[in-house]
């Protein structure tokens, strides 16, 4: 810790991935309005503006070597960080300094580049949720059969198996991909529309041009191409800046996914408490500096944690479009320097802990048959009913005979803590001799198709994804768990 007297963020410093953080660090945004300075003059030289290939040379030469303290102190003189970065450039590329920014307005540089960092953290966060999908699909298809306690209202339901959960998690996780797919798949860039979106200052430059609209058009085709976009996948209007409500988008987005981690997280924690299913502990993990027999899940808290924080940052982004003034207002900026980078960072945490979750989960099958064997006899009374009435019996007497003693054992089991004894009572019935009580408490006859089901998501749902994705489930990254 260099300086321990100054705040640094616990997204940086403990949660998001060295790839996340590179996405939204300041060497990214400032190389990025270089690269987009460089973009624009080479495209005006192409179409026949007057600037020079040693100009662009120039420009092209210093794209990475940003000094940072020259464009701080231009900064606190001009109280404008695109001026000042502007002057920085020109300070190194002396010769290009006259055509850089020519005829763009600030949001040139910084909308641009910030449409570039969410289609590149929407990729990143879009690999990450395919690994985790696969990883839980390798769990499914491992524990598809094991039959395991359902719940209804966190109270013991029909039996279902430990992979049809996991499927559960997978197919929230799916919805998420398909909604960060879709808000890529549908993702603009801003291009080249000048101070208001009116162009006016770029058709000022072709002014006398035969054709000075449709060089207007081409430069902001040729920018949006240059810059790795589709020349078809601009926005077709903006004003000064791009409609902020994408942003609110992206965030909602990311809420998604965030609660669908989050969704899984919460039922681990849950299945932790009965000792079902854990997440990966380390020899040496310390679970509680008080109690030394704990072991917390705190991976899978901290999933919870980070998610909420996701969660709650979707509604500055929605607020901060309903209140853009007419072509654009400031009040957007301060704001959105927080909103835009601090949920991804936050959700890239997640995702890398759902990872390494996902990837070792431990399965207690012993305490999941003792845990189900508990509840089955009186989820197996109808079975049993029915099979006591083939052997010759009355249906109503029979109902009767299981309600009385199905209420015996439960008051026996909740008030004294005794073992469910309901088959031992029925065994003593003679209207049940007949019945092989045994096999009726079989827990696979009481998962329905829980296990044809996990086979049919796993190659319907799961291994497009895989396929899909295929290049990014070999990603092995130094996770922060």
């Amino acid at each position: 810790m260099a300086d321990d007297t100054t705040y640094v963020s616990p997204l940086a410093s403990r949660n998001a991935s060295p790839r996340m953080q590179r996405i939204w660090s300041p060497r990214t945004k400032f190389t990025t309005w270089r690269k987009l300075w460089l973009a624009l003059a080479e495209s005006e030289m192409e179409l026949g503006l007057g600037v020079t290939h040693e100009q662009v040379d120039a420009l092209r030469a210093h794209l990475d070597d940003i000094d940072y303290d020259n464009a701080a102190r231009y900064e606190k003189k001009l109280r404008h960080d695109v001026m000042a970065h502007v002057h920085a450039l020109g300070d190194v590329a002396p010769q290009a300094r006259p055509i850089i920014h020519l005829g763009a307005t600030s949001q040139f540089v910084v909308c641009n580049t910030e449409l570039i960092q969410l289609r590149d953290g929407l990729s990143c966060v879009a690999e990450k949720l395919a690994i985790v999908i696969d990883r839980l699909g390798a769990f499914a298809a491992e524990h598809r059969a094991l039959p395991t306690l359902g719940f209804t209202h966190y109270q013991p339901a029909q039996p279902t198996t430990v992979g049809k959960r996991a499927t559960l998690w997978m197919q929230d996780l799916a919805l998420a991909l398909a909604e960060v797919e879709h808000r890529l798949d549908t993702l603009r860039f801003r291009g080249v529309k000048g101070t208001t979106g009116t162009q006016a200052s770029f058709l000022a430059l072709f002014d006398g041009d035969p054709d000075p609209h449709g060089k207007v058009e081409q430069l902001d085709q040729r920018v949006t191409e240059k810059m790795g976009w589709p020349a078809d996948r601009r926005f077709p209007v903006t004003g000064q800046t791009y409609p902020r409500l994408l942003d609110a988008m992206v965030g909602a987005t990311l809420s998604t996914a965030a609660a669908a981690l989050m969704k899984m997280a919460t039922d681990l924690r849950l299945l932790a408490n009965r000792k079902e299913v854990e997440e990966p502990f380390e020899k040496d993990q310390i679970g509680s500096s008080a109690m030394a027999y704990k072991r917390n899940p705190m991976r899978s808290e901290r999933m919870c944690g980070l998610a909420r924080f996701v969660i709650s940052l979707t509604q500055a982004p929605f607020t901060t479009a309903a209140e853009q003034w007419m072509e654009r207002t400031l009040d957007d900026s301060s704001c959105r320097r927080l909103t835009l980078p601090e949920p991804f960072l936050a959700l890239d945490g997640v995702l890398d802990i759902a990872i390494n979750v996902a990837g070792g989960l431990i399965v207690y099958e012993n305490t999941v048959a003792a845990n189900l064997a508990k509840e089955l006899p009186f989820m197996a009374t109808e079975n049993i009913l029915m099979a006591a009435v083939k052997g010759g019996g009355d249906r109503q007497e029979l109902h009767e005979v299981i309600r009385t003693h199905s209420m015996a054992a439960a008051h026996s089991v909740k008030s004294e803590g005794a073992d469910n004894d309901l088959l031992a009572r029925l065994r003593g019935e003679d209207a049940f001799m007949g019945v092989d009580l045994d096999d009726v408490l079989d827990p696979s006859r009481y998962v329905g198709r829980a296990p044809e089901q996990v086979d049919a998501f796993l190659a319907e749902v799961v291994a497009p994804i895989r396929e899909r994705y295929a290049q990014a489930l070999d990603y092995d990254p130094a996770l922060k768990v």
